[in-house]
């Protein structure tokens, strides 16, 4: 990758992150707030008439509507199958589940773990199936030292 497209790519990741993160939150949050004051209080004379303003409407539903918040992002991390189906899409579709990140993992950590594989592998008290499995192991460390893959990675469709 170029460095200018990669620069432009960081650029457009950034937006992203801030754009969806942070502005359409606040954004969203009083496009809801003024919706349902003119929309919805402001037609029923009866509850406009408990509120007055909108300012006591908008202190009141973000008091309910923060703690409600919190409970339901809590129920839907630790007490639904939600969040981990979505972990499960993540890990399917994350290729540095099946391949060594670049950096350290490649050139030190895994390098490393082969060495003490190749140490063990070569004591002379291990039978003949323990170095078979160690052996498939170090095939594997070599392939993902190379930069390749090890399991089955979710392949795009061409």
């Amino acid at each position: 990758m170029t460095s200018k497209l990669g620069y432009t790519a960081r650029l457009w990741y950034y937006f992203r992150i801030g754009y969806a993160t942070y502005l359409t939150f606040v954004l969203g949050a009083v496009n809801t707030l003024v919706v349902v004051w003119y929309l919805a209080i402001r037609e029923i004379p009866a509850i406009e008439s408990v509120f007055g303003h909108f300012l006591p409407f908008a202190i009141l539903a973000t008091l309910l509507g923060v703690p409600l918040s919190v409970a339901v992002g809590w129920l839907h991390l630790k007490r639904t199958p939600l969040y981990s189906s979505e972990m499960d899409i993540s890990v399917e579709s994350n290729p540095y589940y099946y391949k060594s990140p670049p950096g350290y993992y490649q050139e030190v950590f895994f390098p490393v773990f082969r060495e003490l594989l190749v140490t063990v592998r070569d004591k002379e008290t291990l039978d003949s199936a323990a170095r078979d499995r160690i052996n498939k192991i170090l095939e594997k460390i070599d392939l993902l030292i190379q930069g390749g893959y090890v399991g089955k990675p979710r392949r795009k469709l061409a």
